[in-house]
């Protein structure tokens, strides 16, 4: 007889500007520090902090590229 353990739920981060997802998931007792967020679609990277799923933007600063 085997127990199968629940699947934590996983959850998109949005972006705070456009509230497009990005390509970050978290779990409900994710802590991220000063984390570089960047949004593909909008094209900036947020600096944010993310505990028990509450998202503080600390900057917000455009992206360049350079090739």
């Amino acid at each position: 007889m085997s127990h199968k353990l629940p699947k934590p739920q996983k959850y998109w981060i949005k972006c705070p500007i456009c509230n497009g997802k990005t390509r970050v998931q978290v779990f409900h007792n994710t802590v991220l520090k000063d984390f570089p967020l960047f949004c593909p679609k909008c094209k900036l990277t947020h600096i944010i902090d993310v505990e028990k799923l509450e998202i503080v933007i600390k900057n917000t600063e455009k992206q360049t590229f350079i090739i």
